[in-house]
């Protein structure tokens, strides 16, 4: 039948901190769908586990450290909220999406992150079949230095597009989040 519906949050984000695919594979339907894909690669908007493990490598490709910490939560028979704490440290391109081409990529700071979150979750049978999320990204954005925009922070990721870096950044998280998603049929 599943895991306990509490459990069943907690090891959805730790798939996300992991990428590990024997995790997705028991606690992500393969019927998934990620409504939060479309600022992601294409590969992330992938129904199942493959999509939560190239979301996964999305965010650890920006993020080292990335850890979530929950800090609240509430549910009924088919619905997990999880209040939570995203955490890490910007030391890769963060790269955004818009119906699957570059939109944005923010230069790595070194900078931390702590800024929360609220996540509702579908489950069925004891697997997650549906994600959505309220984030603070301004919170976040504050945090890398880039909101309200400074000019050096300006000038930085307009270098990154004018010399091409920003273009080979998604093309590098797209090739690896598509490689993660390709774990997933791996996965016993």
């Amino acid at each position: 039948m599943g895991m306990d519906i509490d459990v069943l949050g907690r090891e959805l984000f730790r798939v996300l901190e992991t990428t590990d695919p024997d995790l997705a594979a028991r606690v992500v339907d393969d019927g998934f769908h990620n409504r939060e894909a479309a600022v992601a690669p294409p590969a992330c908007a992938t129904p199942g586990p493959a999509g939560v493990l190239a979301s996964s490598a999305w965010m650890r490709f920006a993020f080292d450290d990335l850890h979530f910490e929950i800090l609240g939560a509430a549910r009924n028979a088919d619905q997990l909220w999880l209040r939570l704490r995203m955490q890490g440290r910007h030391t890769g391109p963060f790269v955004r999406f818009r119906e699957g081409v570059l939109d944005q990529a923010l230069p790595p700071t070194g900078r931390r992150i702590d800024f929360e979150q609220i996540h509702v979750l579908g489950v069925r049978d004891g697997k997650v079949v549906r994600h959505e999320a309220v984030r603070d990204d301004i919170t976040m954005l504050g945090q890398l230095g880039v909101f309200p925009p400074a000019p050096a922070a300006l000038r930085r990721v307009i270098g990154w597009k004018l010399t091409g870096r920003a273009g080979r950044a998604a093309a590098q998280v797209t090739e690896e989040a598509a490689r993660a998603a390709s774990l997933a049929g791996a996965a016993s």
